[in-house]
């Protein structure tokens, strides 16, 4: 199964997802920081299962309906940073879908992610990464479960990964820096979590309109 997940930075770099869909075939397309209105219906081969509706910046999730069919999706908010409250750019930080594949009758839970911004303390996002893993597990008990997005969390991956790996959970980084507008701030935000998955590897693509890159992960079920 191949997953692309790409912060549209403000919707910006919307114009490239056909050409990147067709690019890479990709079974599962996650996205943030989208103008949901204005998403189109399909991409190529792949349909909007849903949006989230109440973010200025949303969280999008297409699937390959011939290879999959969606049992059920979900969009959550999770703890508010500061920044969160002051200026509302995002009340559901999740979005997570069950989803059937059909030629191999298992069921599996992808989802898309946007941590709280750089202005939050680390610890918050590691209480939002946590409490999304958990209410994932809730679409369905002992599923296969991969979670993409932007966390944001571009120091002190380590900590996060001793944490995650505590809840019984993989974190696994792509092979190049996906966030490059600033020298300072440069590192890997876009990533993966997992349990009952295989990572076969997460290549960084290359930079468009966003100031984040994509990823495309390739998985496959323990």
């Amino acid at each position: 199964m191949k997953v692309i997940s790409y912060n549209l930075r403000k919707h910006k770099a919307a114009g490239e997802l056909a050409v990147l869909v067709a690019a890479h075939d990709p079974d599962i397309l996650c996205l943030q920081e989208c103008d949901v209105p204005h998403l189109p219906e399909r991409i190529g081969g792949l349909v909007l299962a849903d949006a989230t509706q109440g973010n200025r910046l949303g969280l999008a999730l297409y699937y390959r309906e011939s290879s999959f069919r969606l049992r059920e999706i979900r969009a959550l908010e999770l703890k508010k940073s500061l920044h969160d409250r002051v200026l509302k750019p995002a009340h559901e930080r999740l979005l997570g879908a069950r989803l059937i594949d059909i030629d191999e009758g298992r069921d599996l839970i992808v989802a898309s992610f946007h941590a709280a911004p750089l202005t939050a303390l680390n610890s918050l996002r590691r209480h939002q990464i946590r409490a999304a893993l958990t209410e994932l597990a809730k679409l369905g008990e002992d599923l296969p479960q991969l979670m993409v997005g932007d966390y944001n969390y571009p120091v002190f991956k380590e900590n996060l990964g001793q944490a995650v790996r505590k809840h019984g959970y993989a974190l696994t980084l792509s092979d190049d820096h996906t966030y490059t507008r600033y020298r300072v701030f440069r590192g890997h935000y876009d990533f993966a979590t997992s349990v009952g998955f295989e990572i076969d590897g997460i290549t960084t693509l290359p930079q468009g309109a966003s100031d984040h890159r994509p990823i495309l992960v390739t998985v496959h079920p323990d």
